[in-house]
């Protein structure tokens, strides 16, 4: 089965993003069933999801493993939840920075990822990796790409699970910020292998989680396995 790892291009002033590094460090790698696929989207709005999106349509995939970098996160941070709101803190890589704006107009107030989370985070801590669960994506663009992922999925590849995992600065970029916490590139390599080989042998999470072919939906008092928050 193929799993594509995405990550994005450095932003912010950076000139490396761990996210791409990671992605692209288990490129054409084998894990468990799994076969790896990596792909640098652009930290941009409305373009990382039309990347994605020809990604997909070009070469199917069995599940999407999103990744994105978020200064001050202390552990590989595995999303519940993308939003359907854009409201970026600074601009992006095109010097785009809505504020409030919807992410697809019409779509759902949000998406659950359909990725075994807690099964990720729980293999993640067993092998002695800083791991948690996330309720919140932000609402720059990794949130976008993440909410344009679910909403992909719904809409045109119902069999294809997908999620967002948000991985710490890398040590080097964390030099230039006293005190922001940052791990090694091995270590978020490793979690993220743990991710794929947890997705590729987990066909479905109880609870949270929907089993490929549908996101999960919640109301404001009922949960069930139809598509999205409303």
């Amino acid at each position: 089965m193929r799993i594509l790892v995405t990550g994005f291009e450095p932003f912010g002033g950076e000139t490396i993003n761990p996210s791409w590094e990671v992605a692209r460090a288990l490129h054409d790698e084998s894990i468990g069933a799994a076969r790896v696929t990596a792909l640098m989207l652009p930290c941009r709005f409305g373009e990382s999801g039309r990347v994605l999106a020809a990604e997909l349509a070009r070469e199917p995939a069995h599940a999407v493993i999103a990744l994105g970098q978020a200064a001050r996160r202390t552990d590989l941070s595995v999303e519940r939840v993308a939003i359907n709101i854009d409201d970026a803190p600074i601009p992006d890589n095109a010097g785009d920075q809505p504020i409030e704006r919807t992410v697809i107009a019409g779509a759902p107030a949000g998406y659950f990822s359909t990725l075994p989370i807690r099964h990720i985070v729980a293999a993640m801590r067993a092998a002695g990796l800083p791991a948690s669960v996330s309720q919140t994506a932000g609402t720059f663009v990794c949130n976008h790409l993440f909410f344009h992922l679910a909403h992909l999925l719904v809409t045109a590849h119902p069999h294809t699970r997908g999620g967002f995992i948000h991985l710490p600065m890398l040590p080097q970029q964390a030099a230039s910020w006293p005190g922001m916490p940052s791990l090694s590139l091995e270590t978020m390599i490793a979690g993220v292998r743990i991710a794929v080989a947890t997705t590729a042998a987990d066909d479905a999470e109880p609870g949270a989680t929907a089993p490929a072919g549908g996101a999960t939906v919640a109301t404001a008092s009922t949960t069930t396995s139809e598509g999205a928050i409303s």
